[in-house]
């Protein structure tokens, strides 16, 4: 039986040592800042988080692309050549265009190499909610699921992979055009802070306001109380926009409430945060619903 790997793409946030760790081909999503192409690498090695965010504070717009379908090609065919089958798990296909692109490319591969697989995933998901969906499909893949199996364990799961994430600054969204001048203006003024979540379309929606940045961190963990399964003993992933403070104080926060041993922290990467800003705290955890 032939082997196979398993793939994804760079907005899955994890850190790069854990996706070594797992034995992960990811393939990098672009951003491109201040007349610049950087690939979003796990490691940074094209452009660093912190100058990332520093640049995103001076004002700086940054502009993403999704993978296209000629990266995949070159990322598949050394593997289809050296006998290995490919299940990638992808970025939310409701937020960008890399899971069609990888669909296209497994179709195309598919007549190339007509002995081996390509299986394609939507995962629904964002930032480390894909990167928590993936690091889940890999403990099933060390524990020997087919590659089959493991695309029904993702395709079963992702809709427990809950996200909920608060945003520091209203004044970048409103550049980003996600919330009016107005908004932005009168939210900055009273101090709001907006809470949301990605739906189980894989689409961002807005849900709670707040007043205050703490009272936003502890609403992220108030919708964990309402629907984690067994939260003292699963895994737990928070990402930050150089933010860490913040991010420590909601990991603290849960440890307090639930007794959680296991919680990662990471960077939120560049792609992700062109959309929300520096600022942005997000927690992802398995939930009986999104």
């Amino acid at each position: 039986m032939a082997g196979y790997v398993l793939m994804t793409d760079s907005c899955c946030d994890l850190p790069a040592s854990l996706a070594e760790e797992l034995g992960l081909e990811v393939v990098p999503l672009r951003v491109e800042l201040d007349g610049a192409v950087f690939r979003n690498f796990l490691d940074g090695r094209e452009i660093g988080f912190q100058a990332f965010y520093e640049q995103v504070r001076m004002g700086k717009m940054p502009v993403t692309s999704a993978v296209n379908v000629g990266e995949f090609e070159e990322r598949m065919r050394p593997l289809l050549e050296a006998g290995q089958d490919i299940l990638c798990l992808c970025f939310s296909s409701a937020l960008s265009t890399t899971y069609q692109s990888a669909c296209i490319a497994a179709k195309e591969l598919g007549e190339e190499f007509p002995e081996r697989r390509i299986l394609v995933a939507d995962s629904l998901c964002a930032s480390m909610g894909q990167g928590l969906l993936i690091w889940l499909c890999a403990q099933e893949k060390q524990r020997g699921a087919t590659m089959d199996e493991l695309y029904a364990y993702a395709m079963n799961t992702r809709q427990s992979i809950c996200h909920w994430f608060t945003v520091d600054d209203l004044n970048h969204l409103k550049r980003g055009g996600r919330v009016s001048n107005a908004a932005a203006f009168f939210g900055t003024m009273l101090s709001i802070k907006p809470v949301l979540h990605v739906d189980g379309e894989g689409r961002l929606i807005p849900m709670d306001k707040t007043r205050g940045r703490r009272a936003s961190l502890l609403a992220l963990v108030d919708h964990m109380e309402k629907t984690a399964v067994n939260p003292a003993s699963q895994p737990v992933f928070l990402s930050h926009g150089d933010c860490l403070e913040d991010a420590e104080f909601v990991a603290d926060e849960i440890r307090r409430r639930f007794g959680a041993q296991d919680i990662r922290l990471s960077y939120t990467g560049p792609v992700i945060g062109s959309h929300t800003g520096a600022g942005i705290v997000a927690l992802f955890f398995i939930g009986n619903q999104r």
